[in-house]
């Protein structure tokens, strides 16, 4: 039986808690890394805010800017994980500014003009106790799109308290069974998309 190809994830965590400070996000970023190694994938974590991301849509902002070197731990990776909290119905600045970054991917060509970024594959994870989540989703895997990553099926996947509640993800007692199967489905399909992409690559132009 043939070995399945070796796989890299990252995880990008969008939480506003710098660490070590418990958060929901980097939970179910590492629930799903836990779910990506059942496939033979390995994974690592980035949680954005420890690092002085400047803003802007360049490569490098220069000045101390952090993001050249997570980009370079991107670009090794053939998954990327983009997990943010719900901050008034939209996703954290932190992922705002993860997006606003990778704007630059549009002009950063391989020889046949397409981002660099193509034929990487990316998924999403949103957790709140509020709602919009579906719309954060929406957002995220579009702007992701845009530039250049490829998208599985059921590629994300999210968490919500009951309207008006006020629990993290954080203080559930289990990971809930319909969170569990999609995170489950998610890493499943995002795998077999990601050595399926490498094995026949995007045609040049």
């Amino acid at each position: 039986m043939t070995e399945p190809t070796a796989l890299r994830a990252l995880a990008l965590v969008c939480s506003l808690k710098p660490s070590p400070a418990p958060s929901s996000s980097d939970l179910i970023a590492r629930q799903l890394l836990a779910e990506l190694a059942k496939h033979g994938v390995t994974g690592d974590v980035v949680r954005v805010i420890d690092h002085d991301v400047k803003p802007g849509v360049e490569l490098d902002m220069g000045d101390g800017d952090e993001w050249p070197a997570i980009r370079e731990r991107m670009m090794a990776a053939d998954i990327l994980i983009v997990s943010t909290p719900t901050w008034v119905g939209h996703m954290s600045s932190v992922a705002q500014r993860v997006l606003e970054r990778l704007d630059a991917e549009l002009s950063e060509t391989d020889d046949s003009g397409r981002p660099q970024v193509t034929g990487k594959v990316a998924v999403t994870a949103v957790v709140g106790n509020e709602d919009g989540a579906h719309k954060i989703t929406a957002d995220l895997m579009q702007g992701l799109n845009d530039m250049g990553f490829t998208l599985p099926a059921q590629g994300g996947t999210y968490w919500n308290d009951v309207a008006m509640g006020g629990r993290d993800y954080l203080d559930l007692d289990e990971t809930p069974e319909a969170v569990a199967s999609t995170n489950a489905t998610l890493a499943e399909n995002a795998a077999h998309l990601a050595r399926a992409l490498k094995a026949t690559p995007y045609p040049g132009r």
